[in-house]
């Protein structure tokens, strides 16, 4: 199920050389329901109105709060970096499919890199809860 959701900025920390932590809340974290899935986040700046939402892997999620990790490449991303805490966000939440365990998946191998290594610590952890014991690379 994909809806529209505002959500408020709880978090958005500088965590890497222009890759930023951010962590949202609101009801819409409850559509993301495996890990792997992403959201589109609508941005908009007094000097530039971006037409696309951008899309953002989510790194981890409970029922009320997401945290996504993302680089800083555009002026769409640009505009997310300055984003304060109390700011609310039109996010397209519960998109893509996510991953799944199979059953008697007991050793995984988990592998990502760069700005796609953040939606393997969610699979990673969901793994653990399900009783694997994953081998992650990442580069």
């Amino acid at each position: 199920m994909t809806n529209i959701n505002w959500m408020t900025v709880v978090s958005n920390r500088n965590i890497a050389r222009d890759v930023y932590e951010m962590k949202v809340t609101g009801k819409g974290a409850s559509l993301i329901t495996a890990p792997g899935q992403f959201v589109n986040i609508k941005v908009s700046t007094l000097e530039s109105q971006p037409y696309l939402r951008r899309p953002m892997s989510v790194c981890d999620y409970d029922s009320e709060n997401l945290t996504m990790i993302y680089k800083v490449v555009g002026k769409g991303t640009e505009a997310m970096a300055e984003m304060l805490p109390g700011k609310k966000l039109d996010i397209l939440t519960g998109l893509g499919n996510g991953f799944t365990a199979k059953e008697g998946s007991e050793k995984p191998l988990v592998i990502g890199g760069g700005v796609g290594a953040p939606p393997m610590y969610g699979v990673a952890k969901h793994l653990i809860e399900k009783g694997a014991k994953p081998t992650v690379i990442l580069g």
